[in-house]
């Protein structure tokens, strides 16, 4: 098998280091892996049959009890900061971290977990682009300083205490991730 990016072999390699939850996140790293294995452009965001990657980060707070969450533009809810993968990216994990960067303003991020989280989604149409689907592996950071701005995609970030990311108007992969936050915390 030739992989039509040379970024897809440390994917793989990155992916068969995450531990599934449960069935649906087993699910959904088998796609992300079926979509870097058999799909011609994987990281390119106009790859729209069947989707493409993106990289996204939990981002917490150096006494870890908050999360940054930005408010997205074009989905009007409350997610972690995240998006496509670039030309220039070295690999999924420089794209979460330039995301993070360019969506909140935050540069300095200390990894704790590659991946955390990894999640397949609906994105809806928009300004021409199809409905399509993103294969999203998420990080885990925290950050060194507190200071954010909303840049971007984000039309405000802020810091939200983990227990209370339920009440701001997040998905159910948002609170997934969440709580396998605090488990880690619990662990710990």
């Amino acid at each position: 098998m030739t992989l039509p990016d040379p970024r897809c072999a440390g994917a793989l390699v990155l992916l068969a280091t995450f531990t599934p939850a449960d069935a649906r996140e087993r699910d959904h790293a088998e796609a992300i892996a079926a979509l870097l294995q058999t799909t011609p452009d994987p990281f390119s965001r106009a790859q729209f049959i069947p989707g493409h990657l993106t990289a996204s980060a939990f981002v917490v707070d150096p006494p870890r009890s908050r999360v940054l969450l930005i408010l997205h533009a074009k989905l009007h809810r409350w997610l972690q900061p995240g998006g496509h993968i670039e030309p220039g990216d070295a690999d999924l994990l420089a794209a979460a971290r330039r995301e993070v960067q360019e969506e909140t303003g935050l540069g300095k991020l200390r990894l704790l977990g590659a991946p955390l989280d990894v999640d397949v989604h609906l994105i809806p149409a928009h300004k021409g682009d199809p409905a399509h689907r993103h294969y999203d592996v998420r990080f885990l950071f925290e950050a060194t300083g507190r200071l954010v701005r909303a840049a971007d995609d984000a039309v405000q970030a802020k810091w939200v205490a983990l227990d209370a990311v339920g009440n701001i108007g997040s998905d159910e992969s948002v609170m997934r991730a969440v709580r396998k936050i605090r488990g880690l915390w619990r662990k710990a």
